[in-house]
């Protein structure tokens, strides 16, 4: 393996959504990320075949039955040589495994206990089910989003559980690690993905007590409400994205779409005539195609983009030149992010199949031979 990461050593406790993500992550950078999973039931299929589990690559897993005390004695034996173990559970339930962070930090005093829940450790709704639109509404961001007058739509799963939940992990992971190695102390993350949408939402929780965003949605300069902050229709049926917001952008923009020398225009931050203009902007960009849009925009710093497919994004030339994509395993997987000049990341290993690496991963964590038989005869442990 290679990486920046290369030499950490992170337990992972298995589960899904945001924790596992940011498992993945880290195991991109090159951390030696171990998955433990439950043993699977006989004759049983995952719901996502491995292949496609892109948030389980670059980890081994290790199969174990947390309801026998042996198999929680190997997971601390594990934790004892850790330098990070990442939960994703609601609050309790590692307490009640025996697996808690008192339970850890005994074992190991510079362990770094990461947390991740929608709702945090504490408060009215800790125990409360949850999903990432649940999450976002609490913030205030999910109102932000969509259309006046319309229900806000769901960005994907991306803003609260990556956005907010598993990249903010990742970061207090690192740091607290970082931390360990100076002090010699670990201690607990307790991340919660209502925390990170609203220090994401930092720059308009600012701007609403400035007086300068409104609670209506597609009314702000980058909601939709700008006409030069917003997807437009095109011809043929599709879309182009622009994000003209200053004011050089904005007058290559309207050069591009021919009405730069128009005198009457309305002033490009003349809330009044956003409405108005949206519309113009509408009628003009229904002329032409998108590709005939994007071919117009090229080289004038126009801030205009296709707004592409799924699966055209992966054919575009800049994503091409960037190897933004990388085949693996047989499929097409997103390539590791951010890229490193020295300890390059990459994609090594497939995701495996629950237990996959049950046996030698724990001998090559330290545990002894006859040990693992001893799991493996009890039925603490599985070997897919």
């Amino acid at each position: 393996m290679t990486g920046p990461l290369h030499g950490l050593r992170v337990v992972e406790m298995g589960g899904i959504g945001p924790a596992p993500f940011a498992g993945a992550l880290l195991g991109d950078l090159g951390a030696d990320v171990l998955r433990i999973d439950r043993i699977p039931r006989p004759g049983s299929e995952p719901d996502l075949p491995p292949r496609f589990d892109f948030y389980n690559r670059n980890k081994r897993s290790v199969a174990l039955d947390l309801k026998q005390p042996q198999a929680v004695a190997t997971v601390l034996d594990l934790v004892a040589k850790a330098d990070a173990l990442i939960e994703g559970f609601r609050p309790t339930v590692m307490e009640r495994l025996g697996l808690g962070p008192e339970v850890c930090a005994a074992v190991n005093a510079r362990l770094v206990y990461a947390r991740m829940t929608g709702w945090g450790q504490a408060g009215p709704m800790a125990q409360e089910a949850g999903h990432d639109i649940n999450y976002l509404a609490l913030t205030g961001a999910l109102h932000c989003l969509g259309e006046d007058g319309r229900p806000p739509p769901p960005p994907l799963n991306l803003v609260a559980d990556l956005g907010g939940g598993a990249l903010y992990l990742v970061v207090g992971l690192l740091a607290a690690a970082m931390e360990a190695r100076q002090s010699g102390r670990g201690q607990t993350i307790d991340v919660a993905m209502i925390d990170g949408v609203t220090h994401l939402m930092s720059a308009f929780q600012a701007f609403r007590q400035q007086g300068t965003w409104t609670a209506r949605r597609a009314d702000n300069i980058v909601d939709g409400g700008a006409p030069f902050y917003r997807s437009y229709a095109t011809s043929d049926g599709r879309f182009v994205a622009v994000g003209a917001i200053e004011p050089h952008f904005y007058s290559n923009l309207l050069r591009v779409m021919g009405i730069g020398e128009d005198k009457d225009l309305p002033d490009q931050n003349d809330r009044s005539a956003w409405p108005e203009m949206r519309e113009r902007f509408a009628r003009i960009f229904a002329t032409r195609t998108r590709d005939d849009w994007v071919a117009a925009a090229a080289g004038h710093d126009a801030c205009l983009a296709a707004v592409l497919t799924i699966d055209e994004a992966p054919e575009h030339p800049q994503m091409k030149a960037r190897d933004v994509y990388v085949a693996f395993d047989g499929v097409r997987h997103p390539s590791p992010a951010p890229r490193f000049s020295r300890t390059a990341s990459q994609l090594h290993r497939p995701t495996p199949a629950p237990g996959s690496d049950s046996r030698q991963s724990l001998v090559d964590w330290g545990i002894l031979p006859d040990q693992v038989d001893a799991l493996e005869a009890a039925g603490a442990l599985a070997q897919a």
